[in-house]
């Protein structure tokens, strides 16, 4: 039996962590055939095939489809395509913690949104 290696081992997991790092202390975590990015123990972002995925909200929505994002969907058993509140990151986001920082300012927002129902 084979033993899946850390997500952090990953270089496109652990370039995502320097850019949300200094927002907090970043962990990740495998789900779901995706890896989960935790900022300060909120669930911010996923990142799957390589495309990092910030968690978002209907009022940040404008911004991330001005900025050209698209939103993360997976296809379900029954053939639709099911559509979550999370947006691939702005290319000029993944340069550096600087660019990344209000993209990701909005997950933070987002999640503390949810956690406050």
């Amino acid at each position: 039996m084979s033993k899946l290696r850390p997500a952090d081992d990953e270089p496109f997991v652990a370039h995502c962590r320097e850019l949300l790092a200094p927002l907090g202390p970043v962990r990740s975590r495998r789900m779901f055939g995706a890896v989960g990015l935790y900022v300060d123990g909120l669930f911010i972002a996923l990142i799957e095939d390589e495309v990092l995925y910030l968690k978002g909200h209907a009022s940040h929505q404008p911004a991330f489809e001005a900025a050209g994002c698209r939103r993360f969907e997976y296809p379900m058993k029954d053939g639709r395509r099911a559509h979550l509140n999370y947006w691939s990151t702005p290319e000029t986001a993944m340069e550096s913690p600087a660019e990344m920082r209000p993209w990701a300012l909005r997950a933070i927002d987002a999640a503390l949104k949810k956690n406050s129902k």
